[in-house]
Formats: structure tokens, sequence, C-alpha cells
């Protein structure tokens, strides 16, 4: 008795076929994209900046600040930086101000800013202090990468 057999010719044949248009149709698309930058203008000394950001910054002699702001307390006392990213919160929550990945979630992302001298243990501090005023994520601000 014979054994059934597979014919496997019409599969190779559509195998080859596909190869071919693959290798017609690869060198056809781009190999690199030409982004346009937006220029620069040498007086502008700050960078764009979306205005819902939150950036604590802390300077060489710990005192804190938000954004423009600044004077609000110190690595060791860090309650007015607490309360007022509270209320900037509570603000957001009354105007619904959302992220865009969430739409029901409020925006509460903070960067932090230190200088490089900085030791570990202050800046630990505060991103104990500024996830206790309820920002969710807190990240780290880098500046001058090399």
């Amino acid at each position: 008795m014979l054994k059934p057999q597979i014919n496997v010719t019409p599969l190779i044949d559509v195998l080859l076929v596909l190869l071919i248009i693959f290798m017609v149709v690869t060198p056809m698309k781009p190999s690199s994209f030409i982004a346009k930058i937006p220029h620069v203008r040498e007086n502008d000394s700050q960078a764009v900046v979306n205005p819902h950001t939150l950036i604590v910054t802390i300077d060489r002699e710990s005192i804190l600040g938000l954004n423009a702001e600044t004077g609000l307390g110190s690595v060791d006392d860090p309650q007015k930086l607490i309360d007022r990213l509270r209320n900037v919160f509570d603000l957001r929550r009354t105007n619904e101000v959302v992220s865009v990945d969430d739409n029901s979630k409020t925006l509460t992302m903070v960067f932090i800013k230190a200088p490089r001298g900085l030791d570990y243990g202050s800046v630990a501090k505060i991103v104990d202090a500024v996830k206790l005023s309820g920002a969710d994520p807190v990240a780290l601000q880098i500046d001058e990468l090399n």
C-alpha cells in the first residue's frame, strides 16, 4: 500500500514568489529620515518647557524651589515645599489637569534637579518629601550628560 505524501511544490512556489516580492520592495524603503529641528535663537536662555512641568530645584545652599519660586524651605525642613506641591495638585484636581497617558489620572509628575556636588542623602530626603506631597512619578533631571 502506498503512503500518502504531501506535495510541497506549491508551497515552495509561493515562498519563492514572496521572496522575490520582498527583494524587490526592500530597496524602495527609505533608509533615513530627515528631521527638521527648530532653530534656537541665541538670546533665548530658557529652554522650552511644558507649562505643566513641575521642577523642584535644590541650590548649592540646600534651599528648595519649585519652577520659578524660591525659598520653599531647605533640605532639612521641606514642609513649605510639601505644602506648595499639595496645593498645586489640589488645583490640578479641581481644574482637571490630567495625564496624557491616562486621561483619568491627575498630572502629578515632578522632576528633581540638584547640583552634582550635592550628597546622595540630601537628594533622597527631597525625593521622600516630594512623594509625601502626593507626586507620582518622581524623576531626577540630569543636565550636561557627556
